[in-house]
């Protein structure tokens, strides 16, 4: 019976062709070549690009049963883009949009280290990722709380320094694409090729840095717990 009841708990695995598919790719094909008013003219190309990430968040949240924070956030972005766009407001405001999202996260992980749960936890240490229980009975047999401590006040400024990046290359790349004045086919095509060019341009830089505080914080672990990177991954996301 407790073998059947983990595994319904244990939510599917995401699948990255279908998220870039619904988040990046069809939305971008939207934008690009149907804004023309032949096809679904500027404004209903905007709203039907905005519909695929939509659609995706609902899915997600319908198969794990509760919300993805960085898959509403992303969804609070893509509606903010799709809103600005719709009432035609100056491309400045999308780039510092694009901007404020990352820079907030960064500076609410640093913020967070004063609360009890910080948000180094959501991001790099949680139960899908980790086997907490064997991490925490090694901290204590090894007294090692407090080292553990100071290890992820460092994870969290490295975890910052990935959002800051992508805070500066979102601003950029917004700052550089979007030139053409809003309302028009030309902005759509451009607001596509933002959103195509979001996943090699900034998602990529910031998922390196993102995957180095990671490595860094797992061999932080096993030097003040003693445990094998193995024994630190949650056996499910080792599979």
């Amino acid at each position: 019976m407790s073998s059947q009841n983990s595994s319904i708990a244990q939510p599917p695995r995401e699948n990255m062709l279908v998220n870039l598919l619904f988040n990046i790719a069809l939305p971008t094909l939207v934008l690009t070549q149907l804004s023309d008013p032949a096809y679904l003219g500027i404004k209903l190309a905007i709203a039907v690009a905005i519909l695929f990430p939509i659609g995706y968040g609902a899915r997600d949240f319908m198969l794990r049963g509760r919300v993805n924070f960085i898959s509403a956030l992303g969804l609070v972005s893509v509606l903010l883009t799709g809103g600005f766009s719709l009432f035609e407001l100056a491309a400045e405001y999308i780039a510092i949009k694009e901007a404020a999202i990352p820079l907030l996260l960064g500076v609410a992980t640093i913020v967070s280290l004063r609360t009890s749960q910080p948000l180094v936890n959501t991001f790099l240490l949680n139960d899908a990722i980790i086997n907490r229980p064997a991490i925490e009975q090694a901290l204590r047999e090894n007294h090692a709380e407090r080292d553990f401590e100071r290890l992820l006040i460092k994870a969290s400024w490295l975890l910052a320094s990935s959002f800051l990046l992508s805070s500066l290359l979102n601003y950029g790349l917004a700052s550089y694409l979007l030139v053409a004045e809003p309302g028009t086919v030309e902005f759509n095509q451009q607001l596509g090729e933002m959103t195509a060019l979001s996943f090699p341009v900034i998602a990529l830089p910031a998922t390196v840095v993102l995957t180095a505080a990671l490595f860094y914080l797992f061999r932080g672990i096993g030097k003040i717990t003693g445990l094998s990177f193995e024994e630190i991954i949650h056996p499910q996301a080792a599979k």
